[in-house]
């Protein structure tokens, strides 16, 4: 990855200067390259339907007998009703907050856990990186199905024990790769002018490593939510995390299961909305990580 590159007088660009040339190259990166916009336009529609979709419901998502069980698509019920004649298009609507929000808050947590000691020890090396480096290997060498079942076993299956143990599972694999990330960046010349100015560690963490930094951040993060989302689903799907009424996309295939032949809609719906969803983080990251090279390569030639 090309960094940063120094100025006569041996300094790096000024903080502010560094990050509003990532902001702007992820500003670019979201209105220019067709991937960025098609990302943006199904990211946005998710958002509006967190934010508005239980508004926008026809029926309740609990509601029993609204219409014919496992009736196919009407105009009464547009993508048709379940095996006990709930109303799918109002669960798949309200079933969105859980099926996002749950993912993305136990992935900021992972982020937040594993990328501090991630960076740190990458940056700081010595006794303190090979301790934690053999710690983590051992972590990642437990499933992580067995991790979040001795969890909830432990201490139930609500939302917040399901974000905690999704954390503890992906934190290990975060840190690993920004550790390795920050020992690349750690050696080049701009930070090791930093260190010879006298700098601390915050200082050079947030002025040096964390722009440049940014590309693989951002990458690193839209892999892991979208493996968190699948995983999140696939403990819904086992029963593992939101309980029966809730009209969790996961829950909703599980449900389905039994009628995918005779009512395909209802195994269709959640499983295109999860589809398209983790689609959409895929093309927002790579066209956001690609206009950050070549932005940060444009300042490399100057």
């Amino acid at each position: 990855m090309t960094t940063v590159p120094l100025d006569p007088a041996g300094r790096t660009p000024e903080t502010g200067d560094t990050w509003q040339t990532r902001a702007g190259g992820i500003a670019r990166s979201l209105a220019g390259p067709t991937e960025g916009k098609i990302g943006s336009a199904i990211i946005l529609a998710f958002v509006f339907i967190v934010a508005f979709g239980p508004l926008l419901a026809p029926y309740s998502p609990y509601a029993i007998g609204v219409g014919i069980p496992n009736a196919g698509p009407s105009s009464a019920h547009l993508l048709g009703t379940d095996d006990i004649g709930r109303d799918i298009l109002s669960r798949l609507l309200c079933g969105a907050r859980s099926v996002i929000l749950i993912p993305l808050l136990a992935t900021l947590l992972a982020f937040a856990l594993g990328g501090f000691i991630g960076v740190l020890v990458g940056y700081r090396r010595g006794l303190a990186d090979t301790i934690v480096t053999r710690v983590i290997d051992v972590l990642l060498a437990l499933p992580p199905l067995l991790i979040v079942l001795v969890v909830i076993a432990t201490a139930g299956a609500s939302p917040g024990v399901v974000i905690i143990s999704v954390a503890l599972v992906y934190s290990p694999r975060v840190a690993r790769v920004l550790r390795g990330a920050t020992q690349g960046i750690g050696t080049q010349e701009y930070v090791l002018a930093a260190q010879a100015r006298g700098e601390s560690t915050p200082s050079i963490v947030l002025r040096e490593l964390l722009p440049n930094l940014t590309p693989t951040l951002l990458v690193e993060f839209a892999v892991r939510l979208t493996y968190v989302t699948i995983f999140v689903t696939t403990l819904n799907f086992l029963g593992l995390g939101v309980q029966p009424p809730s009209p969790n996309w996961g829950r909703m295939l599980f449900e389905a299961r039994t009628t995918i032949v005779t009512n395909p809609v209802a195994t269709i719906a959640p499983a295109v909305a999860l589809g398209a969803l983790a689609v959409a983080i895929g093309l927002l990251a790579d066209s956001v990580a690609r206009s950050l090279r070549v932005e940060t390569h444009e300042e490399f030639l100057r």
